[in-house]
């Protein structure tokens, strides 16, 4: 069944002219969930950076404050939903987003604002240290993030090494920071955090030899209500792709409806619902994607060799050409018509047990 909504949503991400990556990945998926999607470029590049040849503009804060300026101005800036995702260049930059936000705020206490805190992944930062701060800043005003593990560590100096520690950055998120509704995208499901997990929530036997990552999300409560953590695992499909972490942000601020209390299944919260909505279709998408891939003549679906991709920069890019996120030809996933497997983000109810 098709789902739909109505509403507004300002979105300032990165784009680009080829590729579906910032952007390009999210404002598709919104609009066809039936927001209107307004789009300010933090960047301008002519394709995503994995590419290896990539350039551009990259917008400045007096630039991005001149367009919100006028955006106020003519009474532009009413979107019910903020989304700041994917890359934004440098300290400055990101404050003029952040000011913006805090502004939003102000005018509507019940703006839903997605952010998505783009820090780096696998133990590397892709951003200049000083953005750190003010990501820290920002998270006081958002209601729902979606870090990985990685910048989820960035942001709460916490390292994840095991359950006590997963359960003390979230703690730091919640209450120092304030945020109500975390969702951490992507942890690899570890030997100590599969031993963590309620068996029904651990891969089968059968599924020793594939990679998986976890899916966590945790709602604060209000007054005092008992926060809920909801996770899932998820098998890693082969190869790399571009855009996900945007695709699947942009998905779950558009399902995330704060008054939803779905009739059937009393364990899902508004925020496990967005997740578990996101999580199906990005991963529907992602097996679509793989699949056109296998599809593709050899040479477009060569392994990655860092030493022959620096001779060869042409084998790389033919590579990362045929794994570009087939979003067009997915608009059927996105709108709920074509049925995929729902993965459903299940309680965690002893993740806070001592």
């Amino acid at each position: 069944m098709a789902q739909t909504t109505t509403g507004r949503v300002l979105s300032i991400q990165s784009h680009v002219a080829f590729g579906y990556v910032g952007g390009k990945a999210a404002v598709l998926p919104l609009q066809c969930l039936g927001y209107d999607v307004d789009v300010v470029n933090s960047v301008n590049f002519s394709n995503h950076s994995g590419y290896g040849r990539f350039g551009g503009s990259r917008a400045t804060a007096e630039e991005l404050s001149k367009i919100f300026e006028l955006m106020d101005q003519n009474g532009f800036l009413s979107s019910e939903r903020l989304l700041t995702a994917g890359y934004i260049p440098g300290a400055e930059a990101l404050s003029a987003v952040k000011d913006l936000a805090v502004k939003l705020r102000q005018k509507n206490a019940d703006l839903i604002y997605l952010l998505d805190p783009v820090l780096g992944d696998s133990g590397r930062l892709y951003v200049a240290p000083d953005t750190i701060p003010v990501y820290r800043d920002a998270l006081r005003y958002a209601t729902i993030i979606t870090p990985n593990w990685f910048e989820v560590e960035v942001l709460t100096d916490v390292r994840i090494l095991d359950l006590a520690s997963l359960r003390r950055a979230l703690q730091v998120l919640h209450e120092q920071y304030n945020v109500p509704n975390v969702v951490i995208s992507s942890i690899p499901l570890r030997p100590w955090l599969a031993d963590a997990l309620p068996v029904l929530m651990r891969p089968h036997a059968s599924s020793n030899d594939l990679d998986f990552l976890v899916c966590i999300s945790s709602s604060r409560g209000n007054e005092g209500a008992q926060r809920a953590v909801h996770a899932r695992c998820i098998p890693c499909l082969p190869g790399y792709f571009s855009g996900v972490g945007d695709l699947f942000s942009a998905l779950v601020l558009g399902h995330f409806k704060p008054a939803h209390a779905p009739p059937q299944d009393r364990t899902e919260t508004p925020l496990s619902y967005a997740a578990s909505q996101a999580l199906s279709k990005t991963h529907a998408m992602l097996t679509l994607t793989h699949e056109h891939a296998l599809t593709l003549p050899e040479e477009d679906r060569l392994p990655t060799d860092e030493e022959l991709d620096v001779r060869e920069p042409e084998r790389k890019i033919r590579r990362m050409r045929g794994r570009e996120l087939r979003l067009v030809q997915g608009q059927g996933i996105i709108r709920g018509e074509e049925t995929n497997e729902y993965r459903q983000m299940l309680p965690w109810t002893t993740f806070w047990d001592a």
